[in-house]
């Protein structure tokens, strides 16, 4: 990799930092290239990135964003996930490092403040963005639901005393 294509690689690196919210550091020692893909897969399905990078290069992407607290996790063979939505990566590379001992969580970045392992395993077990709108409409609605029941129970019940009384004179 030539001087050009290193600063490149430094460029797209800082974009994609100062775009996310969550950025989570991993050690991969060993993966092949089929479970690679597959948690690159995973990754993408969720909304999320997963980059292999020299800590060198990763390092100086760091600087000017404010996941730069994330520079002293970066030694050994290390790559890191990311995302915009602040719990789609963290779910991602929790779940998958419970299935495959080669990766290893090291730590992570929620914006300006780091995070242990515990930090990233307890992101992990919060709801999506999606989930928590979804939830959020439930709840929302739900509300307007119950008072339309309530308002058509009265008339129902009306209903029903007139339609019993009809059928008690018919029969009488």
């Amino acid at each position: 990799m030539d001087r050009s294509q290193k600063e490149k690689l430094i460029a797209t690196l800082n974009d994609t930092f100062k775009q996310a919210e969550l950025v989570v550091v991993t050690k991969q020692a060993g993966l092949t290239v089929a479970e690679s893909t597959d948690l690159r897969r995973q990754m993408r399905a969720a909304g999320a990135g997963f980059k292999v990078a020299k800590n060198r290069l990763t390092k100086r992407a760091l600087d000017g964003t404010r996941f730069q607290g994330l520079s002293d996790m970066l030694k050994g063979p290390t790559a890191i996930a990311y995302s915009k939505d602040p719990v789609a990566a963290a779910k991602v590379v929790v779940e998958f490092a419970n299935k495959n001992e080669k990766l290893t969580i090291v730590g992570g970045s929620l914006g300006e403040r780091t995070l242990d392992l515990a930090g990233v395993k307890a992101l992990a077990t919060l709801p999506s963005l999606p989930e928590m709108r979804a939830r959020l409409a439930g709840l929302i609605q739900r509300p307007a639901a119950k008072i339309a029941g309530v308002l058509a129970a009265p008339a129902g019940g009306l209903a029903r005393v007139i339609g019993a009384h009809a059928r008690k004179q018919e029969a009488g």
